[in-house]
């Protein structure tokens, strides 16, 4: 990871999860947005592309390709404390941003399996991510924001602040 601008960048892990500003994670939201829209497509082609099931269609392709984070929000003397449940998920796959009023979580894993035999041959590329946005409802602090990865559960210690600016951040490993 390499520090963008006057951002500076805290390093709590080097295999850790990575704290991120928000432009790169937008990023990846719209080519997760982008992959969505090309398998809802590919469901309207296979109904022989019938209109009337756009809904339908882009939702059963967002099920397919993400999956819902569950997420909790806590205040405890002068913190907002975030809890995200991520199994599966190595700390090197979550990126995090956070500014003053929101966070952003987002992780994505692939997993290739290619079996050979004789005549045959099998390959099965497995994708898992998510992306989670939340406002917040208190400022906090960027630049003094904490995380810990523990048995598939990214815990956010975000310090409540007057003022702040986004800031990139490492997630320890607990």
């Amino acid at each position: 990871m390499q520090p963008q601008q006057a951002l500076e960048v805290k390093k709590t892990s080097p295999s850790g999860p990575v704290f991120v500003e928000a432009e790169k994670l937008f990023e990846q939201v719209k080519e997760s947005a982008q992959s969505i829209a090309k398998r809802a497509y590919e469901f309207f082609e296979d109904r022989g592309r019938e209109f009337g099931h756009d809904l339908e269609d882009w939702l059963r392709a967002e099920f397919e390709l993400t999956r819902r984070v569950p997420l909790e929000l806590r205040e405890n003397d002068g913190q907002l404390i975030v809890r995200a449940e991520v199994p599966g998920f190595k700390p090197a796959e979550i990126k995090v941003s956070v500014e003053p009023m929101q966070i952003i979580i987002s992780g994505k894993t692939e997993e290739k399996k290619q079996e050979e035999t004789a005549n045959e041959v099998f390959s099965e590329i497995q994708s898992n991510q998510f992306c989670r946005c939340l406002g917040l409802p208190a400022e906090v602090d960027p630049t003094k924001a904490t995380a810990t990865l523990k048995d598939g559960v990214l815990e956010l210690m975000l310090v409540k602040s007057a003022t702040g600016k986004a800031t990139n951040v490492e997630i320890k490993v607990a």
